[in-house]
């Protein structure tokens, strides 16, 4: 059966604020992963304060055993404006690419990252650290967009997060998450019930989680063979298979003119009062 590990981090940060951003090493994953009988990892960068150098170093990683990584790129919602469909433009039609990553740590999502998604069918693994509601909005606002929501919409253990996702999960069809760092089992075996073995891609947030430890999870689902082939892998070979390996010069019309940064922080206009 084959096994692809859709969640590794992998090169140099630029930074010293902890492993995220300072070096995601492949060699013991690999040796891991080799042992899970993982064949196949979708890469990204370490967190970096240029993605455009990070995805060129990933880019040398996917090129040295294509037959063995898929690459994502990484990009910065609000650092990158304006130039995000540059990014992905040398991303997908140079390096071979085959998605966007993002982390609301570094910014919100925004419509120039969707809408160059779109231009490239490309899905979108984003990280919404607890912010369950904004998938609400992707699914309606981008419904030929795909999303990929790792650790069931939050690494902490937001049981509350992780339980909204579900609902999104069940009823969006363009809405998926990815099974990494989801430790509370209880809730990923309800989501699985629920939302259906075609919504969930197997990922270990590797190389700072062990990929085996994490494929254990999915084995301890005890999914039918078929519903398994979807987890570990059909459902991520099926979303990225309709990648557009190159874009014309119109794309960049379609694209939002890019969103002036927010405050330092976010606050709902509604709740204003409360907040202060």
């Amino acid at each position: 059966m084959l096994i692809i590990d859709c969640h590794c981090h992998a090169g140099r940060g630029d930074g010293l604020t902890g492993p995220w951003d300072t070096d995601a090493p492949l060699r013991p994953y690999l040796a891991w992963a080799d042992e899970a009988g993982i064949a196949r990892t979708v890469l990204f960068a370490a967190f970096h304060s240029d993605y455009a150098l990070a995805n060129r170093q990933v880019a040398k990683l996917v090129q040295q055993q294509p037959e063995r990584f898929y690459g994502f790129a990484f990009v910065h919602a609000q650092r990158d404006r304006g130039r995000i469909l540059d990014l992905v433009r040398t991303a997908v039609e140079e390096y071979g690419f085959v998605g966007i990553k993002l982390h609301r740590y570094d910014a919100r999502i925004s419509r120039e990252v969707c809408d160059v998604a779109r231009a490239f069918r490309l899905p979108v693994l984003y990280d919404v650290v607890g912010e369950a509601s904004v998938v609400d909005l992707l699914a309606a606002q981008y419904p030929d967009v795909n999303f990929i929501i790792p650790h069931l919409g939050s690494f902490s253990d937001d049981w509350r997060a992780q339980t909204a996702l579900i609902d999104y999960l069940v009823r969006c069809p363009n809405i998926y998450a990815d099974t990494s760092g989801v430790r509370r089992f209880d809730i990923l075996q309800r989501a699985v019930a629920r939302a259906g073995a075609g919504k969930f891609l197997f990922g270990s947030d590797g190389p700072w989680l062990h990929p085996g430890v994490e494929l254990s999870k999915i084995h301890a689902l005890h999914l039918a063979p078929a519903e398994a082939q979807q987890v570990l892998a059909g459902n991520l070979l099926q979303l990225i298979g309709r990648v557009r390996p190159a874009v014309g010069e119109g794309a960049a019309r379609r694209v939002a003119v890019a969103a002036a940064p927010l405050g330092p922080e976010w606050r709902d206009p509604w709740l204003v009062g409360a907040q202060e």
